[in-house]
């Protein structure tokens, strides 16, 4: 046998096992995945929908599109919203992103 036909037997052997070790990487990528992205976005959707079922007349709310308002009225879908005086709106209970109840006014 010459040199290059043991490099050959050596690269055979050597690639046998590759698949595992290639099985092994992708079994990582997902988990890492999961743990930074798909967890934490459950956590926040979940937190999100929980927040949007514990709405009540009276809090101080943002929607998505950026309109502060006080809740006057709720609905199973939908919110009846004051934003100024004498000027009240109807929104979807899904556009509802923040609570400022809580927060300072300044």
């Amino acid at each position: 046998m010459n040199f290059y036909s043991l490099n050959f037997l050596q690269a055979q052997g050597a690639s046998q096992g590759g698949g595992l070790t290639m099985l092994l990487m992708l079994a990582l990528i997902f988990v890492v995945m999961w743990l930074f992205m798909i967890r934490p976005q459950q956590k926040r959707q979940k937190e999100l929908n929980n927040f949007r079922n514990n709405l009540s007349k009276g809090d101080k709310v943002v929607t998505v599109g950026g309109i502060y308002g006080t809740i006057v009225e709720v609905n199973d879908n939908k919110v009846l919203l004051e934003i100024d005086k004498d000027v009240k709106i109807k929104v979807d209970k899904a556009s509802l992103v923040k609570d400022f109840s809580d927060a300072q006014q300044s």
